[in-house]
C-alpha cells in the first residue's frame, strides 16, 4: 500500500468521457447525465481509506442523489492481483454498503488515467456543464486519526454547488491507497513513493 495523494485536476477541466460496465450489468456513459451535475469517485473495495468512509460515504451518496446529485463510483483495481475488488466482490460490496449509486469497472484503468486519479477515494466533482468544480478530500479524517467522518469538505461543495453558489477553490487532496495498476500501466503521475 502506497498512501498516495490525488493528482489535483486542474479546476475548470472538462469531465473525461467514459462508458463502463456497471455491478447490474448495464453499462453507464457519461453521457447519459449531460446538463446534470456529477460526483465522479474512484474507488475500490478493499482499500482501508475507502472502508474507513464506507457507512458515511453510501449514507452521502443516498442523500445527495435525493438532492439531484448524480453520484457514480469507478473502482479501476488490477483484479488479476487484487481479486477482492473484481465485479462479483464489487456487487457484493454495494450491496452490504449499501450503495444506491452505480458503481462501475474500469477494466482498461483508461478512465482512471484520464481523470488522474490516483488514490482510493479519489473525489471529481462536476457542475452540469460537466466542468470540474472540487476535487479534494471527503473530511480530515483518515483510518485511526480518532477524528469523526462527516464529510464536511465533500459535503460544503456539493451543497454550494447545488444551491448555484461558487465552490471554495481553496481544496485539500484527498489520500488513500493507490490505484493498482496493472503491470507495466501506471501513468507517468504515479511516483510509488508515499505521500507524508
Amino acid at each position: 500500500m502506497v498512501k498516495t495523494a490525488s493528482t489535483m485536476m486542474p479546476l475548470g477541466s472538462d469531465a473525461p468521457a467514459f462508458s463502463l460496465p456497471n455491478i447490474d450489468d448495464s453499462v453507464v456513459s457519461l453521457s447519459n447525465f449531460n446538463e446534470k451535475p456529477v460526483l465522479v469517485i474512484f474507488m475500490c473495495n478493499h482499500c482501508p481509506f475507502v472502508i474507513h468512509l464506507r457507512e458515511a460515504l453510501a449514507a452521502f451518496g443516498k442523500e445527495y442523489q435525493g438532492k439531484g446529485l448524480n453520484v457514480i463510483g469507478i473502482s479501476s483495481n488490477d483484479v488479476e492481483n487484487y481479486p477482492q475488488d473484481g465485479p462479483d466482490k464489487m456487487k457484493e460490496e454495494a450491496a452490504s454498503a449499501g450503495y444506491t449509486f452505480p458503481y462501475l469497472y474500469d477494466e482498461t484503468q483508461e478512465t482512471a488515467k484520464a481523470y488522474g486519479a490516483a488514490c482510493t477515494p479519489d473525489f471529481f466533482l462536476f457542475d452540469q456543464d460537466h466542468k470540474l468544480v472540487y476535487r479534494g478530500q471527503f473530511d480530515d479524517s483518515r483510518p485511526q486519526s480518532g477524528i469523526p467522518v462527516t464529510g464536511a469538505d465533500l459535503r460544503a461543495a456539493c451543497d454550494a454547488l447545488l444551491a448555484g453558489e461558487p465552490v471554495v477553490e481553496d481544496q485539500k487532496p484527498s489520500i488513500g491507497c493507490n490505484i493498482k495498476w496493472k503491470e507495466g500501466n501506471a501513468p507517468d503521475y504515479f511516483t510509488g513513493q508515499a505521500t507524508a
